[in-house]
């Protein structure tokens, strides 16, 4: 296997800490961004209002980043889109409750009217260059939460996020 059959997945926030979920999968010069998310400061970082995941490297690759999926509205996995947006020209697909949040928050920073919302429903397959994502219903704190069954051309991901796939469903999955 060569190096442009290789995925990465390439954390940008969101390991060892609570917040900033950020993950950019990378395939044949191809970025998927899922998820960008803030985090809270610590009692130490004074002044700080939000901490969010360093973008450089998207920024660096902008025209090769195919756009933003989103598994649900907590804060920690939409709060630093605002600020993402602003230096990425990208789609963002998420379910109607999660583009609810984002809206509200884009319209804050007056991005509403620049920003590229698709709204999908649990089940929905969004194509995005060699990736192929599926929306799929997961329980969590939040409604209209969604993992994910992202298809590649080297292999799939299952990435429930904070959430929890049912056995049947991961079943379901696994059998297709």
């Amino acid at each position: 296997m060569d190096a442009s059959q290789t995925l990465q997945i390439i954390p940008l926030g969101g390991v060892m800490e609570i917040g900033k979920n950020m993950t950019a999968y990378v395939y044949d010069d191809q970025i998927l961004i899922v998820d960008a998310g803030l985090m809270f400061p610590e009692e130490e970082m004074l002044g700080v209002d939000i901490v969010i995941p360093d973008i450089s490297y998207l920024e660096e690759n902008a025209d090769k980043v195919l756009g933003i999926v989103l598994t649900h509205g907590h804060e920690d996995h939409i709060g630093a889109l605002p600020y993402v947006l602003r230096r990425l020209d990208v789609p963002v697909w998420g379910t109607p409750l999660t583009l609810g949040f984002v809206s509200n928050k884009l319209r804050e920073h007056h991005l509403d009217d620049v920003a590229r919302l698709i709204q999908v429903e649990s089940g929905d397959i969004v194509d995005a260059g060699d990736f192929s994502v599926e929306f799929v219903r997961v329980s969590h704190s939040i409604p209209d939460a969604s993992g994910l069954v992202i298809r590649t051309p080297v292999g799939t991901i299952v990435r429930a996020a904070t959430s929890s796939l049912t056995r049947l469903r991961l079943m379901a999955i696994l059998l297709m």
